[in-house]
């Protein structure tokens, strides 16, 4: 206990001397908060008093970092009744010297409904690569939870207080993040950020939980890997089902940007990769007339517009991606007026000179011999969602030259 109260002393010296004005901080890590539904939110609400200990990978280095915690969610204040955070790694509750958590010098917070709020800071060296396990109490049932489903890493549940132990055999496996939407680093080494954002193909739908192989994921190792670019952060924004224009798994990619891109420090750039869905979903029920398929062409690509007008007024660079074939998808089924609106979109993205860059990841991707289709060797079986090898080809694709040129 002395230990812990010695690092908490720490923590807010760090937090509240005379400098925290002029701190930089770095997103390290982070994810796009929804409401969780379905049946592991029904466990947590009736558990009772539960800790959660989730894995999350760093894509930045230094010695003191923060949590950012959220709400956003919620229509109820949640209260967090201890945390603790240390080193870990994918797929095992094992904690190295877990580290107490504190928010302005106390063990527990609330966080009001709709809102996120900064830990104070804690002295944890930490590299780019490695992981941290955050493990957080809830006292209370949380009936609203905030969190992101599709973590693709294996997250432990157990009963009361358990944030001060370093092992957790006992614990149940549960799905997603809970409750914790960033991870930033104090001075790291990494001076700007890169934000992925998109649907469930940034998210990684259909990877091996614990294997960190999202193609935001290859591409922060191949950034790390390059002197020229190794000074970037990756925070991937993405959400399964997410749309540009309609709610869907969460709010609408118009709707998120600030919050998801804007509002986080130091982003340089932003890789947008989205409509699949919102041309998938017009179609789905019944077959829609030419003047419907034109507007929602004309939405989409208009949407791109307002977007790099808001990531320009930020001084944040745009780079948009190629909408991936889907042709032979049994979800969506969708037909050949609608990839002629994929090729219209695509054509828009590439022509348009809105953007500070484009990724072809429709080329990089697509079946040379079937355009309208994933290639054989991308294709994870449900011709929408890239293999591994899929998400590999995705990062290559993505031209590093992107990241060398100066900010606007």
């Amino acid at each position: 206990m002395k230990h812990w109260t010695m690092v908490a002393a720490a923590a807010v010296m760090i937090a509240t001397g005379v400098q925290a004005r002029d701190t930089r901080w770095t997103p390290a890590w982070g994810s796009s908060q929804v409401r969780v539904e379905g049946a592991n939110a029904d466990r947590v609400a009736k558990a009772g008093p539960v800790t959660i200990r989730q894995i999350v990978r760093l894509t930045a280095s230094g010695r003191v970092l923060r949590l950012r915690l959220s709400n956003v969610a919620g229509t109820t204040p949640l209260h967090i009744g201890a945390a603790s955070i240390g080193l870990a790694a994918p797929g095992r509750s094992d904690v190295a010297t877990p580290l107490i958590v504190t928010f302005d010098g106390a063990g527990e917070v609330v966080v009001p409904p709709g809102a996120e709020l900064y830990s104070d800071a804690i002295a944890l060296p930490v590299a780019a690569g490695g992981d941290v396990a955050v493990s957080l109490y809830f006292p209370d049932p949380v009936t609203t939870p905030t969190g992101h489903t599709g973590a693709r890493s294996t997250t432990f549940l157990i009963a009361g207080d358990a944030t001060a132990r370093p092992a957790l055999p006992d614990a149940q496996t549960i799905g997603g993040w809970w409750a914790l939407s960033d991870v930033e680093i104090r001075d790291a080494a990494q001076t700007a950020t890169i934000v992925t954002i998109g649907d469930s193909i940034t998210d990684g739908y259909g990877i091996k939980d614990d294997s960190n192989t999202r193609w935001p994921d290859d591409l922060a190792q191949r950034l790390a890997a390059s002197p020229a670019t190794r000074r970037f952060s990756v925070v991937n924004a993405g959400i399964g089902g997410n749309r540009m224009l309609l709610d869907g798994i969460g709010p609408n990619l118009m709707a998120r940007f600030d919050r998801d891109v804007i509002a986080r420090p130091g982003v340089s750039h932003a890789i947008l990769l989205e409509g699949v869905n919102d041309l998938g979903v017009l179609t789905r029920e019944h077959p829609v007339d030419a003047a419907t398929h034109q507007a929602m062409v004309r939405r989409i690509t208009g949407a791109y517009r307002q977007l790099a007008e808001r990531a320009h007024a930020h001084g944040i660079r745009l780079i948009v991606g190629t909408i991936t074939p889907f042709q032979g998808n049994d979800y969506y089924h969708p037909g050949p007026e609608t990839e002629a609106d994929r090729q219209a979109i695509n054509r828009f993205i590439r022509t348009s000179g809105l953007f500070d860059g484009v990724i072809d990841f429709d080329r990089a991707v697509r079946d040379p011999a079937r355009p309208d289709r994933l290639l054989p060797a991308y294709d994870s079986g449900d011709h929408l969602h890239p293999s591994m090898a899929g998400y590999r080809a995705m990062a290559e694709a993505v031209p590093l030259s992107l990241f060398a040129a100066p900010r606007r």
